[in-house]
């Protein structure tokens, strides 16, 4: 609960529930900027929640690839 009020006030919240923007084959400059925002934005939120895991759990969790699927 205090991981979702954090992220929620970073305005980060939406990215944990829709996951990272993935492009299209051919995408246009906007579609291909919104994906390379949302993976940053996603590395930021993966890094609010590896600081605030115990080392015990974070081995089974570093194999995920995004703030999702953690």
């Amino acid at each position: 609960m205090l991981m979702e009020n954090l992220l929620h006030s970073k305005k980060f919240w939406d990215l944990v529930e829709t996951g990272v923007i993935i492009t299209l084959e051919n995408p246009t400059p906007e579609q291909e900027k919104a994906a390379k925002d949302s993976k940053l934005l996603d590395l930021k939120v993966k890094n609010y929640l590896f600081q605030s895991i115990d080392r015990t759990i974070m081995e089974s969790i570093l194999v995920k690839d995004s703030a999702k699927n953690i």
